[in-house]
């Protein structure tokens, strides 16, 4: 069988990439909402924090660390930089988690961790995600326990908002 036939399985590199195409779509969708639509965005500024939260706890629990010991010296400092734009991006949460749409500084708020995102998206991307595929890691069982620790975030942001 050819490998057309016989795709990789998924990994841990995969799922983070399906991470940034949704928060990615999210940024999007805020910026065609109307500008006094603010329920909508809300709404979107919500679970654009939710999925970026659990995004960056995964990464810095299951492939940070991880990857830190698999790279070489020079390649380490990706990694410390991704370290860095995460705690940048948790900022930047914090911040509009205390805003309502429609409070000065919501927008512009919401803009900048996009924009943050985005350069933090393009450089795992482009630079430390190709690096890490080149490694010994296994990204495939990275990648189940990533899947079972995203599902406990997203269940226990659940049971938080069921609570209040």
């Amino acid at each position: 069988m050819s490998a057309a036939h016989n795709p990789r399985p998924i990994d841990a590199l995969d799922m983070l990439e399906a991470d940034h195409r949704a928060i990615e779509q999210l940024f999007d969708a805020f910026e065609r909402a109307e500008r006094d639509d603010y329920e909508r965005k809300n709404t979107l500024v919500q679970r654009a924090c939710e999925l970026l939260t659990i995004h960056a706890i995964v990464e810095e629990e299951m492939l940070y660390p991880v990857a830190q010991n698999a790279l070489t010296a020079d390649q380490r400092i990706d990694v410390d930089e991704a370290y860095v734009e995460h705690f940048l991006v948790k900022t930047l949460i914090e911040r509009i988690t205390s805003l309502r749409a429609g409070d000065d500084g919501f927008d512009a708020t919401f803009k900048v961790l996009k924009e943050n995102t985005t350069h933090h998206i393009e450089e795992e991307e482009t630079t430390l995600f190709p690096e890490v595929r080149k490694t010994q890691m296994d990204l495939v069982a990275i990648g189940a326990k990533l899947a079972a620790r995203k599902l406990a975030l997203h269940e226990h942001i659940a049971e938080t908002a069921l609570a209040h």
